[in-house]
């Protein structure tokens, strides 16, 4: 489908019934209908709560409701939900798009971004990556999460084609190609499983490090930043990017403007991310240009036996074994080194699983001998939500 124009101007004259912003939670499906469904509710005035369909129907509705919505709309009808809590932070007449996110603690935090901030975030990503009306991007992630919301919005902005489809597997993604899509958007599950490689432009969330093909671009960035902000290390133009205690912290004008419970905790406009990372020049010649490197949540440093492991890199190192289908690194309670690093794992052939020998002697030629896992799960799959994060719960529940 042809992308409908991104509104991010001041309001248009509207009738006395749309006058009074809502909040309209889409109960539907990812396609060209929710697409549309989205520009009819921003060019009556409201914003837009859409809701992952992953979920059951009164998990969605609870979600709605806990975020203030005013109606749910779904693809066949549309129901007045009850007053809005009046300790929720009021809508403004500018935004756009309420995003639910669950975060580590599993409860909803609805993060609000207004026209301008969705705009902003268009407009560096298109000016970084070349964007035009000729490409053709392909949704693949939800659209209930940014990284799926930002391909609308980057879409609409350059008025490039848009096609969506909601399952990705080997099919879908010929099929994609074949009807001339060109970008796309995707986690980083994504690319261990699936050859992207003949894409014009692959942007991979949530990506730290690791091999990625050279059509692909590392992003980072966080629900609240309206998505990736920082490109291979880069920051786009207008933001700023400091480590302070070691802590990633980011400026950007495509920030959200607050919590639907509460005001976003920044400092002169800053956001501490929680996220633990450092500056690196990116040559001897460049001591000006620093890249950003992340290491990880804070919360997810294992220290076993006074040393530091981050999970990430021995997971990209276990995902290098040929046994090893996916993996998922973790630190667990250990009475001798307080938490020792335990590997779980999805064997590449059931018949052939790899031991916990051969797991510690392809960590150590690469990595230090403390890295290697101790303890070893095997496991049927890695629980996993939409954007292929870890959750937490369900893999410790795994190693009880």
């Amino acid at each position: 489908m042809r992308s409908p124009s991104l509104r991010h101007d001041s309001r248009r004259t509207r009738p006395s019934v749309a006058d009074v912003q809502q909040l309209v939670a889409l109960d539907m499906p990812v396609g060209d209908a929710l697409v549309g469904e989205i520009t009819r509710q921003w060019d009556s005035g409201h914003a837009v709560l859409p809701l992952d369909q992953r979920m059951t129907p009164a998990a969605r509705r609870r979600v709605a409701v806990q975020m203030g919505a005013n109606r749910l709309r779904s693809t066949d009808s549309e129901e007045d939900l009850p007053e809005p809590d009046a300790s929720l932070v009021a809508l403004e007449s500018d935004d756009a798009l309420v995003i639910a996110t669950s975060g580590s603690t599993g409860t909803p935090k609805g993060v609000v971004h207004t026209h301008a901030s969705l705009a902003h975030h268009a407009r560096m990503a298109s000016r970084r990556l070349s964007l035009s009306a000729t490409d053709h991007w392909w949704l693949c992630l939800p659209i209930a999460h940014i990284g799926g919301f930002g391909v609308v919005v980057r879409a609409a902005h350059t008025g490039a084609r848009l096609t969506v489809n909601a399952h990705v597997d080997d099919q879908s993604i010929a099929a994609a190609r074949e009807a001339g899509a060109t970008h796309t958007s995707v986690v980083p599950t994504h690319v261990v499983r699936h050859d992207l490689r003949d894409w014009k432009l692959v942007l991979v969330g949530g990506q730290r490090a690791g091999q990625l093909p050279t059509n692909a671009i590392a992003t980072y960035g966080l629900t609240e930043t309206g998505g990736g902000v920082v490109y291979d290390g880069m920051p786009l133009d207008d933001v700023e990017v400091r480590v302070v205690d070691g802590e990633v912290l980011l400026r950007t004008p495509s920030m959200a403007r607050t919590y639907r419970h509460a005001p976003l905790p920044l400092v002169d406009s800053w956001l501490a991310t929680g996220d633990l990372g450092v500056l690196e020049p990116t040559s001897s010649d460049a001591r000006d240009r620093l890249r950003l490197r992340v290491e990880g949540r804070r919360d997810d440093l294992i220290v076993t036996g006074g040393n530091k492991v981050w999970p990430y890199a021995v997971e990209q190192r276990l995902l290098s074994h040929p046994l090893v289908a996916d993996v998922a690194v973790r630190g667990v309670p250990d009475n001798e080194f307080g938490s020792a690093v335990c590997a779980f794992v999805v064997a590449r052939h059931t018949a052939t699983p790899p031991t916990l020998e051969m797991l510690r002697g392809h960590v150590k030629e690469t990595l230090a001998a403390y890295c290697a896992p101790r303890r070893l799960v095997l496991c049927d799959r890695i629980p996993r939500n939409s954007l292929g994060k870890v959750i937490a719960a369900e893999l410790s529940a795994l190693s009880a």
